[in-house]
């Protein structure tokens, strides 16, 4: 018990309802916000593997990279501070933006907040797609960030009020789905306007980012607020007519009385940020912090921004290399699959665990690999065929645990365990710490490589290795529990349920165990 916290209380009402295909549907189009996050995770790394681009933005790159000016030192081919402020800006930006997002989402409803981002997002592609100095291309990155920081916001929270909660778990990773197809495009995008004549292929790159942006905006003016949303802005009579077309059936009694006594004590509590931080939100608050944090230092996104350049690094070709990216864009979309399939049905522990023991050995293997092919110097021999099918099926199997576990869960988990009254504070905490790291890890991974070579992987499997302890010993089941009951999981649990009980109250554990003695008595 100590060690899991394993016990999970009989809090599941079963409300009635069905899987109903306008949910269905709702939910697959308000994920959509996923693919812009993915395809500019999935674009960046491209682009500034291409030389056109690199000669017109980065020359001081374009000369190590293409020219072979300055070393032959492979690890530091790339690293310019210019060039990573290309990627990076964008998640400071979108940092920011979370923080506005919140009120935003907690006022006008999840739905203004998403078409706010992805009309941001469309105006930062056009911007990107056209420009003609690097001032336009921060500027455009930025607008990017901004439309990102809002959906990322927006869309885990409105999934997990719209889903019912057996199964919460799928359909909100269909989030997580969208992203790896973002990314997946974006790589398919690259491999292709990269021999574009004329040198401008990376325009068409850039600019392509509109389109998943015009698909959300879309998709967004076309959605229904969720129950939740409306309650909080005291539409209860709208909400209950809601909830009872997207559950598919009349009696929804049960679950409307829920949202409402939720929304009740939701409205007492006057500065949500501030409560968020007291003692009886301690457990949502560690995990709305720790889960990204954790997520940004597995060094994933180091494999989804830079796929690209590392494979150049360790000696692809310029084709070769944007096509592994490829064939790791869709084993990351396929294994995201996995995950949908298995969450409601085999739990969040489980998969967090298992895909942290999986990243954990792959990168002992990768890191094994470039440390004998490459040496401190990073000037490598040949690389042989069977050497490089070695790095990238390692690469891949990694990228595979990674989406199967803390890619989805990231987003699913901090999402489901926010109680109503701190749901839209909670929701910033965790895109502000997710894009507080990335823009930490697109900022300094380039120079980090320079100056640790292939120790840089040794350093993300530290935190891979802390991170599968932390899911062990702290987070509890949370599958198949209604979303407005998911308090009751910290009073049974041996950490947590010494903040979430009040003095008079009794841990759920011990009252189960009362009744059971009673009964035997």
């Amino acid at each position: 018990m100590a060690g899991g916290g394993m016990i999970t209380p009989s809090v599941n009402k079963g409300y009635p309802g069905k899987f109903t295909g306008r949910v269905f549907i709702t939910c697959i189009v308000a994920a959509t916000g996923g693919l812009i996050f993915g395809y500019d995770i999935g674009i960046s790394g491209g682009v500034t593997s291409m030389p056109p681009f690199l000669e017109k933005f980065f020359p001081d790159v374009f000369k190590k990279e293409v020219l072979n000016i300055g070393g032959t030192n492979q690890y530091c081919k790339f690293n310019s501070q210019k060039l990573t402020m290309f990627t990076s800006s964008l998640y400071l930006a979108a940092l920011v933006a979370s923080l506005v997002a919140s009120t935003v989402t907690r006022k006008l409803g999840r739905r203004p907040s998403m078409l706010l981002g992805g009309a941001l997002f469309l105006a930062g592609a056009i911007v990107n797609g056209l420009a003609q100095n690097i001032t336009m291309l921060y500027i455009g990155r930025a607008l990017l960030g901004v439309g990102v920081g809002f959906a990322n916001q927006s869309v885990p929270v409105y999934l997990s009020e719209m889903a019912p909660y057996k199964y919460r778990g799928a359909l909100n990773m269909v989030f997580q789905l969208s992203i790896t197809i973002g990314i997946l495009a974006a790589y398919v995008i690259n491999y292709f306007t990269a021999s574009m004549k004329g040198g401008n292929g990376w325009r068409y790159s850039l600019g392509c980012a509109g389109v998943p942006a015009i698909i959300f905006v879309l998709g967004s003016l076309c959605l229904p607020d969720t129950p939740n949303s409306l309650i909080e802005r005291g539409k209860n009579e709208e909400a209950k007519k809601r909830l009872q077309k997207i559950r598919g059936v009349d009696n929804v009694d049960q679950e409307y009385n829920d949202l409402i006594n939720a929304s009740i004590e939701s409205k007492k509590i006057k500065h949500p940020w501030a409560k968020l931080f007291s003692r009886k939100y301690r457990p949502q608050l560690v995990f709305v912090t720790f889960i990204p944090f954790f997520q940004q230092l597995t060094g994933m996104n180091v494999f989804m921004f830079y796929a690209p350049v590392l494979f150049k690094t360790i000696g692809f070709g310029a084709n070769a290399s944007l096509f592994s990216s490829v064939i790791t864009g869709v084993v990351n979309c396929v294994s995201t699959l996995v995950s949908m399939a298995t969450v409601d049905r085999f739990g969040r522990r489980g998969l967090f665990l298992e895909g942290g023991l999986q990243m954990l050995i792959c990168q002992i293997i990768i890191t094994v690999c470039i440390g004998i092919k490459f040496g401190l110097n990073g000037n490598p021999s040949e690389l042989q065929q069977w050497y490089a099918t070695l790095v990238v099926v390692a690469i891949c199997v990694y990228v595979a645990g990674f989406a199967w576990s803390w890619g989805p869960l990231g987003w699913l988990v901090p999402s489901e365990i926010l109680p109503l009254e701190v749901r839209s504070a909670g929701q910033s905490v965790n895109v502000s710490v997710n894009m507080i790291f990335t823009f930490f890890i697109a900022e300094i991974y380039l120079q980090m490589m320079c100056a640790m070579k292939f120790g840089l992987f040794i350093f993300f499997a530290v935190f891979v290795f802390a991170m599968t302890i932390f899911i062990y010993k702290l987070l509890p089941e949370t599958k198949g529990i209604p979303i407005e009951e998911m308090a009751e999981i910290w009073k049974a649990h041996p950490v947590w349920r010494k903040y979430v009980v009040d003095e008079n109250e009794k841990p759920t554990s011990e009252m189960v165990e009362e009744v059971k003695i009673a009964k035997e008595g």
